[in-house]
């Protein structure tokens, strides 16, 4: 199994101590530096002595306090079928974590993920929303908006942290892990400290079904909504259930380039699949497959699917499994009344 460098592995493990390890609390006088710079560059935006842009449209943020993935991802999935349930029209507007390149870009189908980002691919396969990614977040706004106007809300894919972009309502997402030993980093997995309170027009939603911190909050649901052959998902196919019933039995090679790739093989083996685990860094390119040669079955989430395309595979059966999100019922009564309205002018 390869993964992550063993040093952050070890750092990683240490955050997740209930109580600080001798190696946290070393670290801990880089936090202070840490949570003052970031205090220093949240109170400049909250005084006013730096301005934030305001998008063309109400803006909910998605993002975490921790450092790592949370979930984010499939919030901003499922929030954007909550807003059309809604009778709205969300755009998607994200940075590109880890594309060649700086400017604004619209996001297509057929964009190449170096350009756009992971990420921002799979959002715009999955939702079929508009979206657009640019190292300035205002520029992507800006120009979704003039790209279709008829957009009336749009979503931000992280962002928790980016003060220069006003926001009208936040959803800060935390998975299992809760917030670790609850110091900053690099002592802790914190970006930065947790509030006794949500701040104002934040929705707090737990993605892995169970409260892991104080805050009150919603849960979400995860559940892998089947499987379906890799041509086919670039197809627009639905996975369905009776995948699982093909695979049962059979030994598969899993590859998750996830920031938390264990949680993917353990759904996997909950469906009943004997699973050969390959952990992979999060945004892993793909430019080199990663299970053995002559492998028969490999199952590979939807991130890394965006990176793979049918051709490359050979004899290998490459199946993707979606991960589906489904919220508790009052989050969307929750939504609703925070949601600000939006009336074009002619």
């Amino acid at each position: 199994m390869t993964g992550a460098p063993d040093w952050r592995a070890t750092l990683v493990a240490h955050w997740q101590r209930a109580a600080p390890s001798p190696l946290a609390r070393a670290l801990q006088p880089l936090s202070w530096l840490y949570g003052l710079a970031a205090g220093i560059h949240r109170g400049l935006y909250a005084s006013g002595l730096r301005a934030r842009a305001r998008a063309p449209r109400p803006l909910i943020v998605v993002g975490n306090l921790v450092t790592g993935g949370a979930g984010k991802t499939p919030t901003v999935i499922a929030l954007v079928a909550l807003l059309q349930q809604l009778g709205r029209r969300p755009g998607i507007i994200a940075r590109g974590y880890g594309r060649a390149r700086t400017d604004v870009r619209i996001v297509r189908d057929d964009s190449p993920v170096d350009t756009v980002g992971d990420e921002p691919l799979l959002l715009r396969l999955r939702t079929r929303v508009p979206v657009a990614v640019a190292a300035r977040r205002i520029e992507a706004a800006r120009v979704l908006c003039a790209d279709d106007p008829t957009l009336d809300v749009l979503v931000a894919d992280d962002g928790l942290q980016h003060h220069a972009l006003e926001r009208d309502l936040q959803v800060i997402v935390f998975d299992a892990r809760g917030v670790g030993n609850g110091l900053l980093l690099p002592a802790g997995p914190l970006r930065e400290p947790l509030p006794a309170q949500p701040p104002a027009r934040s929705l707090v939603l737990y993605s892995d079904g169970q409260r892991s911190t104080a805050l009150p909050g919603w849960c979400a649901t995860r559940r892998l909504a089947g499987a379906v052959d890799l041509a086919a998902w670039w197809r627009g196919e639905p996975a369905t259930a009776a995948a699982w019933h093909t695979l049962r039995g059979r030994t598969v090679h899993a590859c998750a380039g996830t920031a938390r790739p264990e949680r993917f093989f353990e759904m996997l083996e909950q469906q009943g699949l004997v699973v050969h685990r390959i952990g992979l860094p999060d945004h892993a390119d793909f430019r080199t497959l990663p299970w053995p040669a002559g492998a028969a079955d490999v199952v590979i989430t939807e991130k890394d699917a965006v990176k793979l395309r049918p051709e490359r595979t050979g004899r290998t059966q490459v199946w993707v499994a979606p991960l589906d999100f489904e919220f508790e019922p009052d989050f969307a009564t929750a939504l609703a009344a925070l949601l600000p309205p939006w009336k074009s002018t002619p």
